[in-house]
């Protein structure tokens, strides 16, 4: 079960357009106006709002969530937990009123992907967090995650996992290996290769192929990967666009290849050994799904608590062995190795969920599409996609 988006743009607007066409205008929230009255002290709770699939489950009670029962054993603080965030634009669409207003939107925690996060990062609707009581996250972050460009030290928002966008194959299908997205437009495989519909989930690994560096990408960068998927289309090369359902064409043999993420990957050659997943040659995307605090949240030092308890490697290392994404916190490994398990002990030799130091050289964070850029970049890349 797929744990990103099916789809994340939502025509040429995008979110703030949305909002627009509500008759709602999207409105800056300054510093001084984002806390709230904090009830931690009187009321042990908290709501975090998360991706379904997203967390660990018990085996025989899908209903029951051991980290979160821990925790609440460990601390007294009751955790609401809501699998609710299914697409970022539309979640974004359904708090954004209220928090544009100056309203509480009775959540203490969200998980967004990061290019959203920059866009509630941008809007001043979450708060920083209080770093002196989270020393967990200041001692295990992952060091590749902690300097994104919309929120500079990771003041507003925590990695919750992190993953890797590249290339899946069906090694035995197609009959050789695939080591470059450039391999992708081979004659062979014309019409066996989808690619990603959304605009921030495809273009950092087209930019890659050819070249771009894309923790600083140009607009001539973005040009030359349309002109290139708009003759790949006309040719008919590109089999289709797609979500998270490139897992069904992959598993089925409908596609040799496509862009992949790499947490789906590790599912599908559970019960497909031949699916392969490549950080290619010239390149691949990190990319994380990030925990924030929304604005007057009634709950904040409560909320800290919990996204530092999950930095702890014993926890990270417990939510790693059940997502399967990149951990965030890389003295998980250690604890998975060291479990005695042989199951576990081989996941912590996995490079899609703890990137060894070669595969993290051609790992990059890309740059975000800003608000300017936004408008006129999802509306030609939705023309070529048919969104």
């Amino acid at each position: 079960m797929p744990r990103r988006s099916v789809l994340r743009g939502l025509g040429a607007v995008g979110a703030t357009g949305l909002l627009a066409a509500c008759g709602v205008k999207p409105a800056y929230v300054a510093e001084d106006r984002r806390a709230g009255r904090d009830l931690s002290g009187r009321e042990r709770s908290v709501t975090f709002a998360n991706w379904p699939l997203y967390i660990d489950t018990d085996d025989d009670d899908p209903r029951k969530r051991p980290s979160l029962d821990a925790f609440r054993e460990r601390t007294g603080i009751a955790v609401r937990y809501t699998e609710e965030i299914n697409d970022n634009d539309e979640f974004f669409g359904k708090i954004g009123p209220a928090l544009m207003n100056g309203q509480a939107v009775d959540r203490d925690l969200i998980v967004v992907s990061d290019w959203m996060a920059a866009r509630f990062v941008r809007l001043g609707w979450v708060q920083k967090m209080d770093r002196a009581a989270q020393t967990n996250v200041a001692d295990h972050l992952d060091p590749q995650l902690r300097r994104p460009v919309f929120d500079p030290g990771r003041l507003h928002s925590v990695p919750w996992q992190s993953g890797i966008t590249g290339i899946a194959y069906n090694r035995r299908a197609l009959g050789r290996e695939l080591r470059s997205t450039r391999q992708l437009w081979d004659a062979d495989l014309r019409g066996k290769v989808t690619l990603l519909s959304g605009l921030d989930e495809s273009i950092s690994l087209l930019m890659q192929g050819n070249g771009a560096d894309v923790t600083r990408w140009t607009g001539d960068d973005f040009d030359a990967v349309c002109e290139q998927v708009e003759k790949l289309v006309a040719t008919k090369h590109i089999r289709r666009f797609t979500g998270n359902d490139y897992i069904k064409d992959l598993a089925s043999g409908d596609v040799l290849a496509c862009q992949a993420y790499s947490g789906d990957v590790i599912q599908l050659q559970a019960d497909n050994p031949d699916i392969e997943f490549v950080v290619p040659e010239e390149g691949g995307e990190l990319w994380a799904e990030s925990l924030m605090i929304p604005n007057l949240a009634r709950h904040k030092a409560n909320a800290e608590k919990l996204v530092d308890y999950y930095y702890e490697p014993e926890v990270a290392a417990e939510l790693a062995a059940w997502v399967n994404y990149v951990c965030p916190v890389p003295a998980a490994q250690n604890v998975l190795a060291d479990s005695g398990d042989e199951e576990l002990a081989a996941l912590a030799e996995d490079p899609l969920i703890f990137p060894d130091r070669e595969m993290r050289s051609r790992l990059s964070i890309a740059r975000d599409i800003t608000a300017s850029e936004r408008k006129d970049m999802a509306r030609r890349w939705n023309g070529i996609v048919g969104l």
